[in-house]
């Protein structure tokens, strides 16, 4: 099975190249690096969703906090069935469904709108919330717009994509603080934590770290992860979800850029999209598996 996942990342990530060579503007770090979280998430048998009933009122939410990455997101969505992989190289365009960061209803999936970094986090928390308080209208015993004696609510979990470079936003500890007190444990962040922003690294513009033992100050049970190993990925998403009494942080380490060896940690791909020849180079180096195989057509 993890074999198969792999290249569902590798599709997703050459889909994410050609995309942005339509749009001819973009994120292409971003998207890239976290190819194997989404696949993990979508096809790892980890978000409650059916792309035949996107409106399930007890599907998993998912939201995209860093919006610009949302090339991953769409991508990862047409494979799943959301809608035809044909639209993805609209992107960008005038008129098109799939804007340069996702607006709510603009596409089946797409559970938020997401512009300004740092508030994906709060929007999760209040979706965390309605699903303890909509209890009251499941259960005989409790009342309406009240927590369930049970604690449980709507069974559906909150997970919560986010930039390491977003935490420069005071709303951001906000959330974080706000989280830990009402120990929400239906909410599980995966925090990208690739190094870069779009000026240079993290820990250049605004030292993060030890960012690990921020959260567990603030009451959060904190995992850390290779980024890129997508069987390590699911496990510690469905040990996100067995938490209880805290809301649960995966820190996700990852190569900005992964796959194309000349985006790679460089953050000046942060914003910025290939052009012909870098797009074909690119999609070279995926198709091969950087040079493992010796034919695209192989």
């Amino acid at each position: 099975m993890h074999e198969n996942l792999e290249k569902i990342a590798n599709t997703i990530r050459q889909d994410i190249i050609a995309m942005l060579l339509a749009a001819g503007s973009g994120h292409s770090a971003g998207p890239l690096g976290m190819a194997d979280v989404f696949t993990a998430l979508y096809f790892g048998d980890v978000v409650k969703h059916d792309p035949k009933h996107p409106d399930d009122p007890n599907r998993d939410r998912v939201i995209l906090s860093n919006g610009h990455i949302c090339p991953v997101w769409y991508a990862t969505l047409a494979h799943a069935g959301y809608f035809d992989r044909s639209e993805l190289k609209t992107l960008r365009k005038l008129g098109s469904r799939l804007q340069g960061h996702p607006q709510r209803g603009s596409l089946p999936g797409i559970e938020n709108t997401g512009g300004p970094l740092g508030q994906g986090l709060s929007q999760a928390l209040g979706l965390a919330e309605a699903a303890r308080l909509d209890a009251g209208s499941q259960h005989p015993t409790g009342e309406a717009g009240q927590l369930h004696p049970s604690g449980v609510g709507r069974p559906y979990h909150v997970w919560c994509l986010m930039s390491d470079g977003e935490h420069d936003e005071g709303q951001t500890w906000e959330a974080i603080l706000y989280a830990g007190k009402r120990k929400l444990s239906n909410v599980t962040a995966i925090l990208d934590r690739n190094h870069i922003q779009i000026d240079g690294t993290t820990e250049a513009v605004m030292p993060l770290e030890p960012l690990r033992k921020k959260y567990e100050a603030f009451n959060w049970y904190v995992l850390e992860v290779d980024g890129h190993n997508i069987p390590h990925i699911i496990d510690a998403l469905d040990e996100a979800r067995a938490i209880a009494e805290q809301p649960t942080l995966i820190i996700a380490h990852t190569i900005p850029g992964k796959g194309v060896d000349f985006m790679e940690n460089d953050f000046v791909w942060h914003g910025k999209p290939p052009n012909a020849a870098e797009a074909k180079k690119a999609l070279h180096e995926l198709r091969t598996l950087g040079g493992k195989i010796r034919s695209e057509h192989q």
